[in-house]
């Protein structure tokens, strides 16, 4: 069973997308229904940027689902109330970090986007260090590997987190339940992962095309552009969310006929970042 997905480019941009995959364990052994389970998936994000791997940009993409193991997130974000046994690792205590664990979207997911409980039992430390060592080390690592790669080569590296949203927050997705959510929001922490030209560039870019942009809200960028971006050192980093309702049914998950208008606007963006150089905005 292919777990992650990693093609190399020769570019100095790289695209992930860590919340698309379709492809369920056998050992995930989950009870709710797998319809309302797959509503957490950012479903068809992948064929949204399948053209980028021909454009040049690096291109990692994991086939798990998130909500099984979520790389969004530090190893430390874990949930221990959903396991039978002490947790022998270091676990996360900062306020700050720990808001996704508290709505039950850790390392792990504790909660569906609306609150329902995703198991009817307890996890063995044996099984969740499992899904971090299948799941979630080679998928950084690739991340990792691909960023350096584009680096050493170009100089600075461009990072682009892809997901998508629900047209409304859920109840248990993020801090604001129930606001309904621009076309794009670009996340790049406060400026602390990206170049703020950088994003300003990708906002303006996304606006002309007549589309609602927000920026760091309600999404910042979690753990993918924490971790890898480091403007200073010239490797930027931007979370990049797109509303669902611009190219799927998000009942039936069947994409409409949008998708192919946003496809190309998209295209549009990767390569106006495959012509940017961050060093001299």
């Amino acid at each position: 069973m292919q777990l992650i997905t990693h093609l190399p480019g020769s570019s100095a941009l790289v695209l992930d997308s860590p919340h698309s995959g379709v492809v369920y364990p056998a050992d995930f052994l989950y009870t709710c229904e797998l319809a309302v389970l797959r509503r957490a998936e950012d479903t068809h994000v992948e064929k949204l940027y399948d053209f980028a791997p021909g454009l040049g940009a690096h291109w990692i993409e994991a086939h798990f689902p998130r909500s099984y193991l979520d790389a969004n997130r530090n190893t430390t974000e874990l949930d221990v109330s959903l396991l039978d046994e002490p947790w022998p690792h270091p676990v996360e205590t900062d306020p700050g970090l720990l808001s996704k664990v508290r709505l039950g979207k850790g390392l792990v997911w504790r909660t569906t986007d609306d609150g329902l409980p995703i198991y009817e039992r307890r996890l063995s430390v044996e099984e969740v260090s499992a899904r971090i060592a299948h799941c979630w080390q080679p998928y950084h690592a690739a991340v990792a590997q691909a960023i350096d790669q584009a680096h050493a080569l170009h100089g600075y590296s461009i990072h682009v987190n892809c997901h998508s949203m629900p047209a409304v927050a859920s109840s248990h997705a993020t801090d604001f339940p129930g606001e309904k959510h621009a076309d794009f929001v670009i996340g790049d922490r406060d400026g602390s992962t990206a170049s703020p030209a950088l994003s300003a560039l990708v906002c303006a870019h996304l606006r002309a095309l007549g589309y609602h942009v927000a920026y760091n809200h309600p999404y910042k960028g979690v753990e993918l552009v924490r971790r890898y971006g480091d403007p200073a050192a010239q490797r930027h980093s931007l979370q990049l969310e797109i509303n669902r309702k611009l190219y799927m049914n998000e009942e039936t998950l069947e994409m409409t006929p949008g998708a192919d208008a946003l496809k190309a606007h998209l295209r549009s963006l990767v390569e106006l970042l495959l012509h940017t150089d961050p060093r001299r905005l």
